[in-house]
């Protein structure tokens, strides 16, 4: 049976988009053709136009009026698609979660800016690792993430494991549940020397190279399986030796969503694990 919302929802994103294919093709690029030498620069500048500025744009005023809902058990990106699964969360401070990652092997993955956009673009051209390249903003809070960690895989470009960390609060003097998590935290610059302070991560695979089927940006595939993911997560820490301490707290059902990848999706049982850190 078809859900009449859905529906509606899907007509509403359409028809828009529909009017902007035309207009690029009708105005756009006969515009860009017009001023540049090669038509293949013209394809190419108005790929970038429409995949990297006019859709985004869009679907910016769209998620005004239609706010995503997936919190607390996805994060969602900047346009509002649901994307990596909430599956992880390590209850320390910012220093004890640097710490703790790198001793397992992880690596802080770089800041998103020109430099490191440019270097991820001449690995591509030159076929050549960047292990810590940075990785996309993704959104819980209304903000990206604040920390992010990676581990390359198999020896491939384009592999690897990899975690993004949100700092919140939650009630200290209680058992951490999804309801005792301040999942309402509003603050694009948190206080990360709070005692209450935990980190909530969405962990998942890197496994090759796909195409985002709502707007075409090339981006990561990642594999189905994130609660596999937040396995690895905690065998990596429990590894390093120190001492630390395991629950699992249910955010929702077990899912299974079309992720924003041409062709793939993500599936989680709807647990995240949490990592208590020992207090020092």
């Amino acid at each position: 049976m078809i859900n009449a919302g859905r529906f509606l929802k899907r007509i509403l994103v359409l028809i828009p988009g529909l009017i902007i294919a035309y207009a690029s093709a009708r105005t756009v690029f006969p515009y860009v053709d017009k001023h540049v030498r090669y038509e293949v620069i013209a394809i190419l500048v108005t790929y970038i136009l429409v995949a990297y500025v006019f859709i985004p744009a869009f679907m910016r005023i769209v998620r005004l009026i239609l706010p995503p809902k997936y919190s607390p058990l996805y994060s969602f990106t900047p346009d509002g698609y649901a994307s990596d699964p909430v599956n992880v969360a390590i209850v320390g401070s910012r220093d004890q979660l640097i710490e703790i990652m790198q001793q397992s092997g992880w690596q802080l993955a770089d800041k998103l800016k020109f430099s490191t956009v440019a270097r991820v673009l001449a690995s591509f051209i030159f076929r050549f690792s960047y292990e810590t390249a940075p990785m996309s903003g993704l959104f819980l809070f209304g903000r990206k993430q604040d920390l992010g960690f990676v581990i390359p895989t198999d020896n491939k470009r384009w592999r690897r494991h990899h975690v993004r960390f949100w700092a919140t609060t939650y009630r200290q003097k209680e058992t951490i549940t999804k309801s005792t998590i301040d999942w309402n935290l509003r603050q694009r610059k948190i206080n990360f020397d709070t005692e209450n302070l935990i980190w909530i991560g969405a962990a998942s695979k890197d496994m090759g190279l796909s195409i985002i089927r709502h707007n075409a940006q090339v981006t990561h595939m990642a594999h189905p399986d994130t609660d596999e993911e937040r396995e690895f997560i905690i065998e990596q820490l429990a590894d390093t030796g120190q001492e630390i301490s395991i629950s699992y707290v249910r955010l929702g059902d077990s899912q299974k969503i079309i992720n924003r990848g041409w062709l793939s999706y993500l599936h989680t049982d709807g647990q995240m694990a949490v990592i208590s850190l020992k207090q020092t």
